[in-house]
């Protein structure tokens, strides 16, 4: 497979199968709020367009990107390649599709986030012109019923 042989399309659902066995492969450790049954629904509600994946001639589904914009910064997520396509410059295509995206829509600066020890991927990030920041990054998990966002709701 050459990356010439990919396209990269927004999401639709004939994807939908392609995704979750995408991301069951490269994120295996991931928690259910993560995977497509949930994630992919809740991107498409908001209508921003900004799923895409790569797939091959035979519409085979080889890697995606999600995006976020709120106005202020754009954000990657679930940024994956299928092993067998890696190293082919496919990743490099998805964030570049992505940031593109992104910038048409006014956004100035892109957002990721990788998971403590995956120097890989962070290597990989550095030669795309992503910087290491200072940041202390923060979460916190909401439980249906929501009860808000103050901590002592």
């Amino acid at each position: 497979m050459k990356t010439s042989d990919t396209r990269i399309v927004g999401y639709e659902a004939h994807h939908f199968e392609g995704v979750d066995r995408l991301w069951l492969a490269c994120f295996p450790e991931d928690p259910a709020r993560n995977r497509a049954a949930n994630a992919i629904p809740a991107k498409l509600a908001i209508g921003d367009g900004l799923l895409f994946v790569a797939e091959d001639e035979a519409g085979q589904v080889l890697g995606s990107v999600m995006a976020g914009y709120d106005g202020h910064r754009g954000w990657l997520y679930s940024v994956a390649v299928l092993p067998a396509a890696r190293r082919q410059g496919l990743g490099a295509a998805l964030i570049e599709h992505a940031c593109t995206a992104l910038a048409a829509r006014g956004c100035l600066k892109v957002n990721l986030q990788v998971h403590a020890g995956n120097e890989p991927a962070a290597f990989f990030y550095e030669k795309l012109g992503f910087a290491r920041e200072p940041r202390i990054s923060m979460g916190r998990e909401l439980s249906p019923p929501h009860r808000g966002c103050a901590p002592d709701q």
